[in-house]
């Protein structure tokens, strides 16, 4: 099968960290660690196993700044390497185990990437408390080999599939998942609508853990999937007050808006007055930028992680305010956490997504995500705004990483096409 695969080396790592700036040929190209080619067709591991035909794979912005050396190397023990990449993923049931009872041959499905003690091998009291809660996104083993045997070895360790070794991610034509891993789509949602769950997922999951939703106004910071994401979720999981979006650019304004945004304000001066607008007083100490008082923001979701959202975030907050961090923050240097304790701010993060509370019943995120694409009719699949070929994957990659000048909000990767 024809794949895109990743691995860390050091002469890549050297590479990638000293030419990255200059050329993308040492971040996608032949000087990376990113090759496209010919590997081996995964066989079903088990019974509860099903092979899949890929039909639609994102391009996250983790993908990005892993690939780029950009993220935080304290996640590298939960990865695998060579990995085929690609989390977000669609695709087509093409066989099933034995034990297989809740998809079928032909059935679309949207993946779970999260690699559970389930997937792992471990079942009832052996699994970890994180997967017995149905959170496997923090699965504790993830940092060790399992028991399931896959092409002969022990699954590898990691916690998602796309930083695999045993497990091939979607950028490829095929792979394999664990039937817990599986939900069903259905025939009404079109391709591109349903390659959007995971991502979606993951805002969704952060909206149902935030409730119970304040009174005042929440403000989401960002302007990609994630962001987008979030407010659309926010809408879907009930809230009905006051919704600020804090987006770049034109295009990523107007689909905030159609996701249920109350108002889009731009980074610095009108995202200044949606703050005053809430009654907060500005004051200005002897050095330092401006700082607020009274007012702010009781929810803030910052689905980018850098220096600069960080910052506005402990500083929009209002007192005792809650900020969700949902973008990937690292090592922020010179990060001033004055506000966390002089305001009594909680700051939470959130991984993923995993079984919810919902509508009387539990239900994992991925089937709410799914059921309410179909119930609210929002507009998302207008998120894609480029397909690529999987054979032109570095077009893809260059196009999903400069989004300022490609107009890019969610590139997706085709591999039945071309």
């Amino acid at each position: 099968m024809r794949a895109v695969s990743f691995n860390v080396t050091i002469p890549s790592y050297v590479v990638g960290k000293s030419l990255g700036r200059f050329t993308e040929a040492a971040v996608y190209g032949g000087l990376s660690g990113v090759r496209f080619g010919e590997l081996p067709e995964p066989d079903l591991p088990g019974d509860a196993w099903v092979k899949l035909d890929v039909l639609k794979a994102g391009i996250c912005g983790s993908d990005i700044g892993n690939l780029t050396l950009k993220s935080s190397p304290a996640m590298e023990p939960f990865g695998s390497f060579p990995a085929v990449l690609g989390h977000e993923i669609l695709a087509r049931v093409s066989a099933v185990g034995p034990a297989v009872r809740h998809v079928s041959v032909g059935q679309r499905v949207a993946v779970d990437p999260g690699v559970s003690c389930t997937v792992r091998g471990f079942e009832g009291e052996r699994q970890c408390p994180s997967c017995a809660e149905g959170l496997a996104s923090t699965c504790t083993r993830a940092g060790e080999d399992g028991e399931t045997v896959i092409a002969g070895e022990p699954i590898r360790r990691g916690m998602t599939i796309g930083y695999h070794r045993s497990l091939p991610g979607g950028w490829g034509d095929r792979m394999i998942a664990h039937e817990s891993q599986l939900f069903p789509v259905a025939d009404e949602m079109s391709d591109n609508a349903a390659a959007l769950i995971e991502p979606l997922a993951v805002g969704m999951h952060a909206a149902l853990r935030s409730r119970p939703f304040p009174d005042g106004p929440i403000l989401v910071l960002g302007s990609g999937p994630i962001a987008l994401g979030v407010v659309w979720a926010l809408r879907a999981a009930g809230y009905q007050g006051e919704l600020v979006a804090q987006m770049k650019r034109a295009h990523e304004a107007r689909l905030a808006r159609s996701f249920g945004a109350s108002s889009v304000v731009a980074p610095g001066e009108e995202a200044r007055e949606a703050l005053v607008g809430t009654g907060a007083q500005a004051y200005m100490p002897i050095v330092g930028d401006e700082v607020y008082a009274g007012g702010g923001f009781p929810l803030v979701f910052d689905c980018v992680g850098s220096g600069e959202t960080l910052k506005q975030g402990l500083r929009y907050a209002s007192v005792r305010g809650r900020i969700v961090l949902l973008g990937c923050a690292a090592e922020i240097p010179k990060l001033d956490l004055t506000f966390v304790w002089a305001n009594e701010l909680e700051i939470k993060g959130f991984q993923c997504y995993g079984d919810e509370a919902w509508r009387g019943k539990i239900e994992h995120t991925f089937k709410i995500t799914h059921d309410m694409i179909l119930e609210t009719r929002a507009p998302i699949e207008e998120m894609v705004t480029h397909v690529f070929p999987l054979s032109q994957y570095r077009n893809a990659l260059s196009t999903a990483a400069n989004r300022r000048k490609t107009g890019s909000v969610k590139v997706l990767l085709d591999p039945t096409a071309g």
